[in-house]
């Protein structure tokens, strides 16, 4: 008898279907092809376990299941569940009538239990474009799936469950989310705010300011001064997620199996660390089987790099067509996948070796050099993209001491999502530009016009400062922001003033002083 049942594989962000056919005949072999991996070989030792312990006996006769498309590498566990159902409806004992309306997935355990799997979002989104009437599995995952609409979404606990649902036994219900609803409540609760900071009133308008446009920044500071701390508060003053922003973030969470047990969507902007040790695939993604990296896991977010020039060289510069082009194509002899990759990029660093170069108390012990051998760890190149960079020095006990509250992030927040309303009118008409950050030349030309007084600080500023050409773009997006931030349709003098003190590792001076 031959059965088909469908499932989902996940390249990418994206869900493909897989039918899985099963043809059962005299014999006693079981045959398995269509590019399955090990992990999809070695579910025959799962379902016969699953099956007995469920009071089921494995079928005595040849099984032949074939997983179509054939060129498509099946891999993981996820199978289990619709290989399973898929030989008991070959054996006459699941109902086969209701079989071709569910998409299923689910990995077995041997006593028949549901694990939990990748992908369960990017799969029930597949599974509601091909019109399916219902998605199948673990409970763990229930929540993650049931925020797409028109789709039945069933958690199931173990395989008896499933076997019983097919057979008309009402053995599992349909799980809704009120996903507008948990979204929302999500959105303003977080665990860092700028209230706690007390101090560095400069750069927490640095932070307002990359944060209303959407620019790279760059602390430089020695250990201790704060770099860390406000940088882990950027989140709670950028621009809430928009609801097809959070769909998109939580599907890349899904599919590299980073979401908590119950959860839905993911309501607030990401913010990742990575450790400065951490491998290129690690980083922009890939590997056997390919996985989203750092980078794509801080979509609609913030990587937070910190002590900069300790991570790899090649691996930093890595970084550079991401910040670009905001996706990430990783190309492989066996596959080719492309993950978003839209981030704004925080990162911190010391001055020098010993981190006291320019400090008020401590000296400074490098050698003479030094300084400038170890900012030349980060490239030019990579150094362009970083819009505002900024000195930090330590907060003096008077500060440290001070019991009232600072300004607070929701405060902060109000004005940098005004900025951010001006810039989204402003770029309603461009495809693919939001922010300031992503203005091109020609848009620079249009939105970024200086009277020629600012024009003339500008030039004045470049002589004296010994500014490099490439900071002249950045500054002008940089200044274009803090007349947003003002409500104010031209850019001003004292905006470019200010966008000017933004560029200090562009002095060619900086590391001689």
């Amino acid at each position: 008898m031959l059965v088909k049942v469908l499932s989902a594989a996940v390249q990418g962000i994206e869900a493909t279907t897989i039918t899985i056919e099963v043809n059962l005949s005299k014999g006693s072999k079981f045959f398995l092809v269509g590019l399955p991996d090990n992990a999809v070989k070695e579910s025959h030792e799962r379902i016969v376990s699953a099956l007995q312990e469920n009071g089921c006996k494995f079928p005595h006769a040849q099984i032949i299941i074939n997983m179509a498309p054939a060129d498509i590498r099946k891999e993981g566990s996820a199978y289990d569940l619709p290989l399973a159902i898929g030989i008991m409806a070959a054996n006459g004992m699941v109902a086969t009538d209701r079989l071709s309306r569910y998409m299923m997935i689910g990995e077995l355990g041997l006593d028949g239990s549901l694990q939990p799997v990748k992908g369960a979002l990017p799969i029930a989104i597949r599974a509601r474009e091909q019109g399916f009437e219902g998605l199948i599995l673990p409970a763990q995952n229930v929540r993650e799936a049931a925020v797409v609409n028109r789709l039945k979404v069933y958690g199931a606990e173990n395989l008896r469950q499933v076997i019983d649902f097919f057979n008309g036994e009402p053995s599992l219900a349909v799980t809704e989310v009120n996903t507008r609803e948990e979204f929302y409540a999500q959105q303003s609760s977080f665990e860092y705010d700028f209230a706690e900071v007390r101090g560095q009133e400069s750069v927490k308008r640095a932070l307002e300011v990359a944060a209303a446009g959407g620019h790279n920044l760059i602390m430089i500071g020695p250990p201790g001064s704060g770099k860390s701390m406000m940088a882990k508060r950027l989140p709670s003053i950028l621009p809430p997620l928009s609801l097809s922003e959070s769909l998109e973030t939580t599907q890349i969470h899904s599919v590299a199996g980073k979401l908590a047990k119950d959860t839905s969507l993911i309501a607030r902007r990401p913010f990742r660390s990575p450790h400065h040790t951490i491998s290129s695939a690690a980083l922009v993604g890939g590997g056997a089987s390919p996985q989203p990296g750092e980078i794509s896991l801080a979509h609609n977010g913030v990587l937070f790099a910190d002590e900069l020039p300790e991570f790899n060289h090649a691996v930093l510069e890595m970084l550079r067509q991401p910040l670009e082009d905001r996706r990430i194509t990783i190309s492989r002899a066996k596959y080719t996948v492309e993950y978003p990759a839209s981030f704004m990029l925080i990162a911190s660093m010391n001055p020098c070796p010993c981190g006291y170069y320019n400090h008020p108390t401590k000296p400074c012990v490098c050698n003479p050099g030094q300084v400038q051998k170890y900012l030349n760890r980060i490239s030019g190149p990579l150094l362009d993209r970083i819009d505002l960079q900024v000195e930090i020095v330590p907060v003096p006990f008077e500060k440290l001491s001070d019991t009232r509250p600072g300004e607070s992030s929701e405060s902060i927040r109000r004005r940098v999502v005004a900025a951010r309303q001006i810039q989204e009118e402003r770029f309603a008409h461009v495809s693919g530009v939001h922010c300031n950050a992503q203005m091109t030349p020609k848009l620079l030309s249009e939105y970024a016009v200086l009277a020629p007084e600012g024009l003339e600080m500008l030039r004045s500023a470049m002589e004296r400062l010994n500014l490099s050409a490439r900071a002249y773009d950045r500054i002008l997006k940089v200044a274009r922001t803090i007349a947003d931030l003002e409500a104010s349709a031209s850019i001003q003098t004292h905006h470019v003033a200010e966008a000017i003190g933004y560029r200090n590792l562009d002095r060619e001076n900086w590391a001689e002083r």
